[in-house]
């Protein structure tokens, strides 16, 4: 045994793994800490500058001594921007400061870069404010190389280059940070960053839960490298148990490892019972690289869980299968490697596999393909495919549910300013890392794996909302809708506006209200209050109604945009009817009585030029006529002006009409003057009276 845990540890301390890139994926290098962990790239890396003897050079009779100091042309970790400061901010170089860098992926250096310095300012001192140069962009960078010639003075002290990785985290702790960094922030206000929700551990019994016993474990565990495979297992230890049994018989195998096998502690990182729960193996931490005795040649870099019972011919519960592609996604996934992949691991030595010896595997292997071993036995071999595209596959069924605080229209949401996305998918909660919530290219929320939903605060005008589902293994899948935010109400831009209409008249005369509302994301709905509450579409621009005789009517108009916002403006008219007894008569009239007319009595005229005039006050008139199958026709002047004709003549009789209206935008006087045409063959016309609105 101790000669396998030292292949283990020297096979943990390879400096390199090969990778093969294969089936859907690749290896992806991760710089790692002795620890396991992943190693932080650096935000600021520092350079000291040495300053060398100049040269003496002649120019105009005088002698002058260059001072330089340079860095050499050295590799780096990444960073994107430079630039060179020194101990006192109020002096500067009297030169030219240089830089040029490599460019990270093609190693190609740039020419050299002259540096700006502004005027030294110490106004802002105190402890560890530093002269500077400008920074220069220079984008992904892994090289850099620096000089400073200065003529007629000494160089600062403290000369340094400074190089910056604006996309190297702040720390390495359980809560990840982006910033948004794809867009500016609107009206001057600083993007706060979004913290991504912690990669959520699959639910596991604890070593503490499933009993273990600390003290027979002997050593501290060990860690490798980021975890290029999985491992499946089976412990072959039988089928004939209970799931409540699982906890015991996972205490019998690490005392069987500890007691029989001599190991330090259980052998597997994980093991999963058939109803598919998942039990914490080797101590160390479930989501570190945990250097494990599982598979002989391949314990670094790698992780194993184990199916407890015997799978040569048994078949594998889909409980449990989940359970084992949950877990390889999980492991794979934290240090981007994809299940459906190949790497190429370097064995430590193993029955098929001499040292140093480079194995090809699938990122989700069984024992047997790195030993010579029935392990993990024929049938849950043969579902190794199937965990594979389970542990690999991106998340399916992601879908817009809505957008709560938002009203759908047409494919579109509108909102006055708060919105909650909401979604929905068909992968299965534990197989999800997380959601992200991505609003015009920037990153602006975050939501665990069992949330569907979230909320935002969005500036106004459209925006591109993006849902982002984040499978355990990496992969990713996105839906998108368009969001207008619409803080601003409808726009009345005029008062309403009240006309007589044509139609029958008595108590009550015919109205119709009109009003002109417009919205930059569209009108929703208009209503309408008067005697009654009338409800509208918001296209609707005009309703008809009617209003008593002698009575001020009062209507409120509330036109509601997409977003919710609401505008509201009325009017008030009052109709006056004046009879035909208060016109100035011009011509032969008599009068006739008949119940049918407004207030029992209208009048009559057949000859030519017959004419009676009104003059009021107000905004909108109406002529009341009589129709008939005999009436003729009449002609209409407005303050002075002629109007037009109309014709009386109706197939049957109709009293109390109203035959023509006239409106204007305000109250003013004028006069209305109707004059009887005299038509050949029904010269007859009746007049009941003129109504205005004031």
């Amino acid at each position: 045994m101790r000669r396998n845990r030292i292949a283990a540890r020297l096979t943990a301390a390879a400096p390199a793994i090969a990778v093969a890139i294969a089936g859907a994926g690749a290896a992806v290098h991760t710089s790692v800490t002795p620890g396991g962990t992943a190693r932080t790239q650096p935000v600021l890396q520092t350079f000291d500058l040495t300053e060398r003897p100049g040269m003496r050079l002649a120019a105009a009779g005088r002698v002058a001594r260059p001072r330089t100091a340079e860095l050499a042309k050295r590799a780096t970790e990444p960073f994107s921007l430079v630039g060179v400061t020194w101990t006192d901010p109020r002096t500067a170089p009297a030169g030219a400061i240089e830089v040029r860098t490599r460019q990270r992926g093609t190693g190609t250096w740039s020419p050299w870069q002259l540096l700006e310095t502004d005027n030294p300012d110490a106004s802002a001192g105190g402890p560890g404010v530093r002269g500077s140069s400008d920074p220069l962009w220079t984008g992904p960078s892994d090289g850099v190389q620096a000089r400073i010639v200065a003529l007629g003075g000494d160089l600062p002290h403290g000369l340094r280059v400074d190089l910056i990785n604006p996309d190297a985290p702040e720390s390495g702790h359980a809560l990840r940070t982006v910033a948004a960094q794809r867009q500016q922030p609107q009206r001057g206000e600083p993007v706060a960053p979004v913290v991504l929700p912690v990669r959520p551990v699959p639910r596991l019994t604890t070593r503490g839960g499933w009993g273990a016993d600390e003290s027979i474990v002997k050593e501290p565990p060990e860690y490798t490298g980021a975890v290029h495979v999985v491992f499946v297992h089976h412990t072959a230890s039988g089928n004939g148990y209970d799931c409540a049994e699982s906890a015991s018989i996972v205490r019998g195998i690490e005392r069987f490892h500890v007691k029989s096998k001599g190991w330090n502690d259980i052998g597997y990182n994980f093991l999963v019972d058939r109803c598919g729960r998942i039990f914490e193996g080797r101590a160390g931490g479930v989501h570190r690289s945990v250097l494990g005795a599982h598979t002989l040649g391949f314990n670094a870099n790698a992780s194993a869980v184990a199916l407890i019972g015997d799978y040569r011919s048994a078949a594998i519960p889909a409980a449990a299968r989940a359970s084992v592609a949950q877990l390889a996604a999980y492991k794979l996934g934290a240090w981007n490697n994809p299940p459906l992949g190949k790497a190429g691991l370097v064995s430590g030595g193993s029955d098929r596999y001499p040292a140093g010896r480079t194995a090809v595997l699938n990122r989700i292997s069984g024992h047997r393909d790195t030993g010579r071993t029935e392990c993990p036995g024929n049938a849950l071999y043969s579902q190794l495919p199937a965990i594979r595209r389970i542990a690999g596959a991106p998340p399916a069924g992601l879908r817009y549910r809505g957008v709560n605080g938002a009203t759908e229209y047409d494919g579109k949401y509108y909102t006055r300013g708060p919105a909650g996305p909401a979604w929905d998918l068909t992968t299965p909660t534990r197989m999800m890392d997380r959601f992200e919530v991505w609003v015009d290219g920037r990153l602006s929320a975050a939501a665990p794996s069992g949330h569907r939903q979230t909320g935002l605060r969005l500036e106004p005008g459209t925006h591109k909302v993006t849902v982002k589902a984040v499978h355990l293994s990496g992969r990713t899948a996105a839906t998108a809708t368009e969001v207008i935010v619409d803080p601003t109400a409808p726009d009345f831009s005029q008062t309403p506006q009240v006309a007589l209409a044509e139609g029958t008249v008595g108590t009550n005369t015919p109205v119709r209200i009109g009003w002109a509302a417009s919205d930059t994301s569209g009108l929703k709905a208009v209503r309408v209050r008067g005697a009654d509450t009338v409800n509208l579409s918001g296209g609707t621009r005009a309703l008809t109604a009617t209003a008593r005789l002698g009575d001020p009517a009062t209507w409120a108009v509330t036109a509601t945009d997409r977003a919710g916002n609401s505008a509201s403006d009325s009017v008030t008219r009052t109709p006056v009817l004046l009879t035909e007894a208060e016109a100035t008569r011009t011509g032969t009239w008599r009068a006739v009585r008949d119940q049918e007319h407004l207030g029992g009595e209208a009048v009559v005229a057949s000859a030519a030029g017959s004419a009676l005039t009104w003059t009021f006050n107000g905004s909108s008139a109406a002529l009341v006529a009589g129709r008939a199958s005999g009436s003729g026709r009449v002609r209409i002047y407005v303050d002075g002006a002629f109007e037009g004709i109309v014709d009386l003549r109706s197939a049957s009789a109709k009293h109390r009409q109203a035959v023509w209206t006239r409106t204007w935008r305000g109250n003013g006087t004028h006069t209305v003057r109707v004059q009887a045409e005299g038509t050949t063959g029904r010269p007859s016309v009746t007049l009941d009276g003129l109504i205005h609105l004031r």
